[in-house]
C-alpha cells in the first residue's frame, strides 16, 4: 500500500462508468489530500478517452477536465495497491475477486457500498474508533480512519438487508446506448458517489 488512501473504480472498457465515478469521487474528496482516486477496466479500451456523452455528464456535474482520462487495463498489482475498490456491477466485482482474491473484503459495487454506508451510522463509526478494553484505539490518522470506515462497511454486509432486486447494486452500462441510458446510468451512479463521500467524510470528522 502507498502513503495515499487509494480508491479504484472499475467497469468494463474504462471509458464510461468507472472514469465518471473516479472523477466524481475525486471531486467530492478533493479536500482530503491523502486520498487518490483512479480507475481501470476489466476489458479496457487501453488509451481511449471517455465517451463524449460521459464527458458531457462529467462536466455538467462539476468535473473540470474529463477529457484528460485515458483507459487502462486492471491488473492484479493495481488491485493490490487499492485500499477501496468500487466495481460498477456485480459482474465486475466477481471478475476482480477472481483476478485477485486478496481484495475480497475491500471490493464492493459502488451502489452496494452506498447502501452499506447508509446503514452504518455515525454512532457505529464512533464505536469503531473507541479505545479497546486494554486501552489504545484504532489508528486515527486520516488513512487509518478511512481504512476503519471500509472495514466497518465490510462487516455490515451480513447485517444490512440486500435489495429485493439484485440489479439495484449495479450501475447500468451506457456504452453505445442512447442519451437516455447515459442519463440513467449517471442517475444511478451519482447518488452512490454522494453517499460514499458523505460516509468517508463523516469518518474523518468523528471526535475520538
Amino acid at each position: 500500500m502507498s502513503e495515499k488512501f487509494t480508491i479504484l473504480t472499475v467497469c468494463t472498457g474504462n471509458i464510461c462508468r468507472s472514469p465518471l465515478g473516479e472523477q466524481l469521487l475525486a471531486l467530492g474528496l478533493a479536500n482530503v489530500p491523502e486520498v487518490h482516486v483512479e480507475s481501470a477496466g476489466t476489458q479496457a479500451l487501453v488509451g481511449k478517452g471517455m465517451t463524449e456523452q460521459s464527458q458531457a455528464i462529467a462536466s455538467s456535474l462539476g468535473v473540470a477536465h474529463p477529457e484528460t482520462h485515458a483507459s487502462r487495463q486492471v491488473t492484479e498489482d493495481i488491485l493490490d495497491q487499492a485500499n477501496l475498490i468500487f466495481a460498477m456491477s456485480r459482474e465486475h466485482r466477481r471478475a476482480i475477486v477472481e483476478l485477485n482474491p486478496r481484495v475480497s473484503k475491500r471490493v464492493f459495487t459502488i451502489r452496494e457500498f452506498a447502501r452499506l454506508a447508509q446503514g452504518t451510522s455515525a454512532a457505529d463509526l464512533a464505536a469503531e474508533f473507541a479505545p479497546g478494553p486494554f486501552g489504545g484505539g484504532v489508528d486515527i490518522s486520516t488513512i487509518g480512519r478511512l481504512k476503519t470506515a471500509v472495514a466497518a462497511a465490510s462487516a455490515s454486509r451480513g447485517m444490512v438487508p440486500p435489495p429485493a432486486d439484485p440489479e439495484l447494486d449495479d450501475v447500468i452500462d451506457p456504452y453505445r446506448q442512447s442519451q437516455d441510458v447515459y442519463n440513467r446510468s449517471a442517475r444511478e451512479l451519482k447518488p452512490a458517489v454522494d453517499a460514499t463521500v458523505q460516509f468517508l467524510q463523516t469518518a474523518l470528522t468523528i471526535e475520538v
